[in-house]
């Protein structure tokens, strides 16, 4: 079972119990990339590096050996539209561990001296990001999907817009986007109920002034009766790289479409991680044109984008490309038989299943949920509302997002 609660200040608290001797916090931050001021595009990313970087209490090696020499672990990253702290430590460190999150969230202080080091670590990420062709064309693929929308920016940014970045830059996106309103601290461990919140509750007590007044939740974005037009594009970039590289993809449903339920299980027909998904089977086992191909379904507040991305000899493009939209057609033809439905749902079933078994995946996952819905569905509405999905239903998802006018494809070559 998950408990769930908003504190005065608008501090959301999650919490699920489990038999583990290993407890994990998730301190989620409704602060990303989109975010981000003008002119400051990677300053998420770079504002989630120096929370390491020092805080009014301790310097960067004490935040390291906080955890560290307890056995713990210690990690964040940065989104589109979050950024997430997180811990992993035995369960009678808990509250070391939540009180180290909330520290960091609430008194880092960005000496410019470790941020001009710090620019330099970002600026070589964006250097190795360029050199994997394989994961940068999702983002220069998702720039021209999404312009002008904020969602196209880059979440490390760019080399001109880090060096416009300074401590004080730093403080005020700080300010503007780090507040209790914009949070949720989630907890999974073998602790009580009683036991947990009150961790979270002197963590906080710490942190936020006493009578702290928070501003409302952002309201949700309108749903779209139907899904509009996204930019259609055709690209070609020569890499030259021996391997090609191609994403064939379209905008999808938000978080707040009803049919994205759909969506994920039509994701995860097309292209999940079973060796059985028809993608796999088509490309790969069938033709044997591919090493990997995969389908990825991203949802954001106002928008998704469904992705189907493949690596191939140059030769095998072409014909990688058609079966492809062979197999995209397909599923908008013909509804899928009662028997293949219930096995695609079984399938999913079980991964959602298994996945939930993993303690920081769980406090992940139930932080982002707060901060998206203010609430996390029970296991038991998410069976129920995947066991919902009829084969026309599914079908008409295919229809609204992967019609043929709506995809788009960038190809490194």
């Amino acid at each position: 079972m998950i408990f769930t609660k908003t504190f005065d200040c608008g501090l959301q608290f999650a919490f699920r119990r489990t038999r583990s001797q290993v407890a994990y916090a998730a301190l989620a931050i409704r602060s990303g990339t989109r975010n981000e001021p003008e002119g400051f595009s990677g300053i998420a990313h770079m504002t989630e590096h120096m929370l390491f970087k020092g805080t009014l209490r301790r310097t960067p090696q004490q935040i390291s050996n906080r955890l560290e020499v307890l056995g713990g672990e210690l990690n964040a990253y940065t989104a589109k539209e979050e950024t997430v702290l997180y811990a992993t430590v035995l369960k009678e460190d808990a509250a070391k561990a939540v009180d180290l999150l909330f520290e960091l969230a609430f008194t880092s202080t960005f000496p410019q001296k470790e941020l001009d080091k710090e620019r330099s670590v970002v600026i070589d990420e964006i250097n190795m990001y360029k050199d994997s062709p394989s994961e940068c064309i999702f983002e220069e693929f998702e720039r021209m999907l999404f312009e002008p929308s904020t969602l196209a920016r880059p979440i490390l940014g760019t080399t001109r817009s880090l060096a416009r970045i300074d401590s004080a830059a730093l403080q005020a996106y700080v300010r503007e986007n780090y507040r209790p309103e914009n949070m949720c601290i989630a907890v999974v461990g073998n602790l009580t109920p009683q036991r947990a919140e009150r961790i979270a509750v002197q963590a906080a007590a710490k942190y936020i002034p006493s009578g702290y007044v928070p501003a409302g939740r952002p309201p949700r974005p309108a749903v779209p009766e139907r899904l509009p037009l996204p930019p259609h594009f055709e690209k070609e970039v020569s890499k030259k790289n021996h391997q090609i590289n191609c994403i064939i993809g379209t905008t999808a449903y938000s978080y707040y479409d009803e049919r994205r339920m759909e969506m994920i299980l039509l994701a995860n027909l097309l292209g999940g991680p079973g060796a059985n998904s028809r993608l796999n089977q088509k490309l790969r086992e069938k033709n044997a044109l591919v090493y990997s191909v995969d389908a990825s379904f991203t949802q954001f507040a106002d928008a998704g984008s469904l992705l189907i991305y493949f690596g191939c000899e140059k030769p095998n493009l072409e014909r990688c490309i058609a079966l492809v939209r062979e197999e995209v057609a397909a599923l908008r033809d013909k509804p899928l038989s009662e028997r293949a439905l219930r096995t695609a749902k079984k399938q999913l079933l079980g991964q959602l299943a298994v996945a939930s078994d993993n303690g920081e995946a769980q406090a992940l996952s139930m932080a982002k949920s707060m901060l998206v819905f203010g609430e996390i569905l029970p296991d038991e509405e998410v069976r129920r509302r995947i066991n919902a999905i009829t084969s026309q239903s599914l079908r008409q998802a295919a229809v609204d997002v992967l019609s043929e006018e709506r995809l788009s494809t960038l190809i490194f070559r």
